[in-house]
């Protein structure tokens, strides 16, 4: 029983020490998350202005009532927030390659799933804090357009603002886990930001992110059963509007908002198990041969 205790508290002692230094490093470069946030606010700014009227009519038919574009928006910016955060944690492992910091923690006795999750958590906190400000900055945008209470801008009010943060930290984990075993896979950064790029772009637009997928060709619709990010930003955007947004799969067993809800958090709770294992086997057959 002791020696569960001894491993369980050194599991718990590698993964702060982990979660520290890539905090540390986080506050000492703010350029990198500094700039990863600018891009999807820029895209919230110049969609909203972009295709807000033209939007405007499809989206009110989808979720009934009279629907500003930036309630629409504002939930997939926030996935995508989150995405762009799981993108930028294969780059940073790989510096660690780069510098033989990764190799030194392979030498040593430190727990390989400990190595995986602290990294994992530094990005969930900047995953937190990056949401927060785009749903703060979308409730801005909203109040000088169109004015409104915060119960109009997220019908669920605090307790679904606190939910699409949720949201998001679920859908950032599969990411994370597939950048980290790009990381490992290339060991370069040019590498690994082409492969995670050539999935994270396709991925976004080919799902119900910026418009309704009944006015997008069928072929999207197809893939946009099958794309992650539809299962988020539906989530997202049923805690936004208080009811079932969810348009690829068809469920009435739960009721309101819970028929999205409940299929969506399954699907990416199943690809966060599925691709978390496969970033923890990678870690743990790493050798410090393999590392350098």
């Amino acid at each position: 029983m002791s020696d569960g205790r001894a491993a369980g508290n050194g599991f718990v002692v590698d993964t702060w020490v982990n979660l520290k230094r890539w905090l540390i490093r986080t506050i000492r470069n703010p350029f990198v998350v500094t700039f990863s946030l600018l891009n999807p606010i820029m895209f919230l700014v110049l969609f909203t202005e972009v295709f807000g009227n033209l939007a405007g009519g499809a989206i009110s038919g989808m979720v009934g009532g009279d629907v500003s574009y930036v309630t629409y928006l504002v939930p997939a910016i926030a996935i995508q927030v989150s995405l762009i955060a799981a993108t930028t944690s294969g780059v940073g492992l790989v510096e660690d390659i780069e510098s033989g910091m990764f190799e030194k923690a392979l030498v040593s006795p430190m727990h390989r799933g400990a190595v995986f999750f602290g990294k994992s958590l530094s990005e969930v906190i900047r995953i937190v804090v990056q949401v927060v400000i785009i749903l703060a900055f979308g409730y801005v945008l909203l109040l000088l357009g169109e004015g409104g209470s915060f119960t109009d801008y997220i019908d669920t009010g605090v307790l679904g603002a606190l939910g699409i943060v949720a949201v998001g930290i679920l859908f950032s984990i599969w990411f994370t886990a597939f950048s980290n075993v790009m990381a490992l896979a290339t060991r370069d950064q040019e590498s690994t930001m082409i492969a995670v790029n050539v999935l994270q772009f396709p991925l976004l637009f080919l799902s119900s992110a910026f418009l309704p997928l009944e006015s997008l060709p069928g072929w999207v619709q197809t893939v946009a059963a099958f794309n992650p990010i539809t299962y988020g930003v539906d989530a997202a955007r049923a805690l936004m509007f208080g009811r079932d947004t969810m348009t690829v799969i068809e469920v009435t067993a739960f009721g309101g908002m819970w028929d999205t809800l409940v299929p969506a958090v399954a699907v990416l709770g199943a690809l966060d198990l599925a691709l978390g294992a496969v970033a923890v086997y990678y870690m743990a057959r790493a050798t410090s041969a393999d590392a350098r």
